[in-house]
Parts: C-alpha cells; structure tokens; sequence
C-alpha cells in the first residue's frame, strides 16, 4: 500500500473503532505518533473536521466538491529529478495531511473507482481499500467483521432463522 493511501486509510478508520482516536489531545498524540504524522496535538480538530467531511464522500452522502474548503489556498511546487517530475504541496501539520488524503482519494477514485468503501458490517464504522482481483472484498477485516457476520449467518441457519445477516 502507498504511504498516501496508507494514512488516507488511517485517517477515515481514526474514527472507525470505539472511539475517536483524536477526539482528546492524549489520544490524538498518540495517533499522530503511531501514524508518525508531523502535526501537533493542537492540529487535531482540523484533523478531526477534514477527516470528517472526507468520510462522507466516501460513503457517499457528500458530493466530491465539499472537498474545496480542504484544499482552498494550496500551493505545490514541481522539481525534476532522475525518477521525473515531483510536486510538493508548500504546507505543513494538519492540513498537509489532509491535502495528502484528498490527494490519495483522488488517485484512488480515478485509478480503482469503487476499490475505497465502507466497511459492509453495518455495525462497523471503518472502511477498507479492496485489493482482490474480483473486487469483492467486503469487510475491513475478515478477522473481526468478516469472522462475526459470518459466524452470525451460521448461527442464524443452526437455529433455523433466515439468514439476513449480509
């Protein structure tokens, strides 16, 4: 995984478990320590309103366009090198984490349309980037969601319910 789509995961997922990793200043230290993110603990409302309104066009319930605000006033610079030509955004802490993620959405979004999503538990709140050749992976983790749903489905059919599971 690219390190932009990496932190682009991490960031949606900050607030995909049962709490929000940068809802206090510890927990956002911690995050952005983890995550070895160069903003400070102040930054993390930023954080926490970008990521925000990037969860929401990814599920869909925001048009891409409420995106703006994140990149208003950005500025990038190219150099050229051995490998080609580069583009540096000139911005630092929080918002070139989001501008980073933004970025990443859109690479992702163009390239593998469909590839990031929700999660398909219902009760999950994370998302995941489908790598399968079929494009059909559905959980953020097989481990966790993907194991309980299906455990739930068997469960469901042991007993004779329906299987309304998935």
């Amino acid at each position: 995984m690219a390190a932009d789509e990496e932190t682009l995961l991490a960031l949606l997922n900050s607030a995909g478990r049962p709490t929000d990793e940068l809802a206090d200043p510890e927990s956002a230290r911690r995050w952005l320590r983890e995550h070895k993110i160069p903003a400070r603990v102040e930054d993390a409302a930023t954080l926490r309103e970008g990521r925000d309104l990037l969860r929401a066009v990814v599920r869909g319930e925001r048009p891409p366009r409420a995106l703006a605000p994140l990149l208003a006033g950005v500025v990038s610079r190219p150099s050229i090198g051995a490998d080609g030509l580069t583009w540096t955004v000139d911005l630092h802490g929080a918002r070139a984490v989001l501008v980073d993620a933004v970025i990443a959405w859109d690479e992702l979004n163009r390239t593998r349309p469909g590839r990031l999503r929700p999660c398909a538990n219902d009760e999950c709140a994370r998302f995941l980037i489908d790598r399968s050749k079929s494009n059909s992976a559905r959980w953020c983790s097989m481990a966790t969601c993907g194991n309980k749903l299906k455990a739930r489905r068997h469960y469901r059919r042991a007993r004779g319910g329906e299987d309304t599971a998935e």
